[in-house]
């Protein structure tokens, strides 16, 4: 298992080096002045070209991403004494370990990796990302549970009753969760419930985990949660419906099962403990897929929400064009990616003894 997990890994890290390649080669042929943003409009020509000098834009583009793959790299080049240089590590950006003395004024350091700094705020990107992360980790979560759990029980439902009513109408809302797009659904949810109805519903077309009340202060709002982690949770449930429904079928239909009754098993035992935990595979997929892709930045249904996460974060760094952020975060969403799917296909082979590492 342990070889089976360095071979992934290896895999992934291939992956997120790709992914780094391309964010920093779309991200320097993009319009836009990092300098001009940072300073503002009214600076001055000798402060834009300090600026420039110090993220490092008067090089060649190789040598900026050498410093850019320098900066995200956890074991990295500490340049000490070059003052014209100023992207090469200082003590001012980042907390460091020191490994070895590679000559005079480069150390060879140990170190979180480096995501730079927002050209708006001036904060570094890790602590943005870090701030905006438990909202979507908590949206991204309330989704899943909600999609799994109702997908699971309404595709498990929908094999043991095939072709009747109910199986029919799981599969009419499967159909139409799985075509309507997020940014659709998410603002007809959010008129609907948020406004038509909002006296009865007592819900909000927007808000977040926390609102500032001016008595009480900072306040828990859990209701405001409802309407985006039903609208984030529609796709994966059509998704998780349909292929529950289909492996239950097929699981269904196999001889050990028919083995099972003929033993006199009992009909809950042959369906759960027999039936449903062998047909969780490609369920599991799906699962661990969404909600990878939930947990990266749920970007549509976040910014029609107004609900502080990473997706929202992104888009309004779009908008900012504050490069850095965007970069961090799609690097953020990749690495979320890798170590989900990794953790996933480890989870096999408890579910199926049949699958081994081998």
């Amino acid at each position: 298992m342990l070889n089976y997990i360095i071979r992934r890994s290896a895999y992934g890290v291939l992956v997120l080096a790709g992914v780094v390649v391309v964010v920093f080669l779309l991200f320097n042929v993009l319009p836009g002045d990092p300098a001009r943003m940072t300073m503002g409009q009214r600076a001055d020509v000798a402060s834009l070209k300090a600026i420039n000098k110090e993220l490092g834009r008067d090089k060649p583009l190789f040598t900026q991403f050498f410093m850019y793959l320098n900066d995200l790299s956890p074991i990295s080049l500490h340049e000490t004494q070059d003052e014209d240089n100023f992207m090469f590590l200082d003590s001012t950006k980042y907390d460091y370990t020191k490994i070895i003395d590679v000559s005079a004024n480069k150390t060879l350091v140990l170190k979180i990796p480096y995501l730079r700094r927002s050209y708006q705020t001036k904060r570094k990107v890790t602590e943005i990302i870090t701030d905006a992360l438990p909202g979507t980790a908590i949206l991204a979560l309330s989704a899943m549970i909600f999609a799994t759990i109702m997908g699971i029980i309404l595709g498990v439902i929908s094999a043991l009753k095939q072709h009747s009513m109910a199986d029919n109408s799981s599969m009419v809302v499967s159909i139409l969760g799985m075509s309507t797009p997020s940014f659709f659904s998410g603002i007809l949810i959010a008129w609907i419930f948020g406004y038509l109805w909002s006296d009865y519903t007592g819900l909000n077309m927007t808000g977040s985990l926390y609102t500032i009340d001016p008595f009480k202060g900072e306040m828990l709002t859990l209701k405001n949660l409802i309407l985006p982690a039903f609208t984030l949770g529609i796709r994966p449930l059509a998704i998780i419906v349909q292929l529950t429904r289909s492996s239950m079928l097929d699981i269904l239909s196999q001889d050990y099962i028919r083995t099972a009754t003929a033993k006199g098993l009992s009909y809950y035992k042959v369906i759960v403990k027999h039936a449903l935990k062998n047909a969780l595979n490609p369920v599991l997929t799906a699962i661990s897929g969404w909600f990878a892709s939930l947990l990266g930045g749920a970007f549509f249904v976040e910014y029609i929400f107004s609900w502080k996460g990473v997706g929202k974060l992104t888009i309004d760094a779009l908008d900012k064009y504050d490069f850095p952020i965007v970069m961090g975060t799609v690097l953020f969403i990749a690495v979320i990616f890798v170590v989900i799917n990794i953790i996933m296909d480890c989870l096999y082979s408890f579910l199926d003894p049949r699958i081994t590492f081998d």
